[in-house]
C-alpha cells in the first residue's frame, strides 16, 4: 500500500506555486498565468530514496492561492498536512521575507512537520544566499524544471523519516 502525504504549497500570489506543481505532476510549464482561486489539489506518486527503503509515496499537493496570508492557519485547509513547501520569487525580494513569516507560522501551527523554503524563478534572477536559518532553502525554476523533482523528493523523504 502506498503511503499518502498532504503537502501545502504556500507563498504570495505569482511566486510560482501552481507552475511548480504543474511542472512536477504534468512536466509542463504554461506561459499563460491564471491565478489560483482557493485551493487546487493534485496528486503524484514518487519513489523515495534508498535510505527511505525505496518506498512509494503519494504526494497530495494543496496548491493555495496567495491571498490567504496568515489567515490560512485559521482555516481547515492546513489540517492533516504532513509538510509544507513555502515558495518565494527570486525576482521579488519582498516575497522572501514573506516566505520566512509563512514558514514560522506553519511551524507554529503544525510543529514537527517538515517545511522546505524554495526560491523559484532562478532562471530570471540571482538569489540571495542568506535566507532564514534552520530551514532547508532550495532554488528552483518551474520554467526549466531545475530543482523541481528534487524539491518534492526532499519533502517526501523528510516526511517519511519523521514517520508522518
Amino acid at each position: 500500500m502506498t503511503r499518502s502525504a498532504k503537502i501545502m504549497l504556500l507563498g504570495e500570489i505569482g511566486v510560482g506555486k501552481t507552475s511548480l506543481a504543474n511542472r512536477f505532476v504534468f512536466d509542463r510549464f504554461d506561459t499563460d498565468y491564471k491565478t489560483t482561486i482557493g485551493v487546487n489539489v493534485l496528486t503524484h506518486d514518487i519513489v523515495l530514496p534508498a535510505d527511505c527503503d525505496g518506498e512509494a509515496m503519494r504526494l497530495v499537493l494543496w496548491d493555495t492561492d496567495g491571498d490567504f496570508g496568515q489567515a490560512l492557519f485559521k482555516t481547515t485547509y492546513v489540517l492533516g498536512a504532513a509538510g509544507a513547501i513555502i515558495v518565494a520569487d527570486a525576482t521579488r525580494p519582498a516575497s522572501i521575507a514573506r516566505m520566512d513569516r509563512l514558514a514560522e507560522a506553519f511551524e507554529e501551527r503544525l510543529p514537527g512537520r517538515p517545511v522546505i523554503c524554495v526560491i523559484n524563478k532562478i532562471d530570471l534572477a540571482a538569489t540571495p544566499e542568506s535566507v532564514r536559518a534552520g530551514n532547508n532553502v532550495l532554488r528552483t525554476s518551474a520554467r526549466t524544471g531545475d530543482g523541481v523533482a528534487a524539491m518534492f523528493e526532499t519533502i517526501g523523504a523528510a516526511i517519511w523519516r519523521r514517520g508522518l
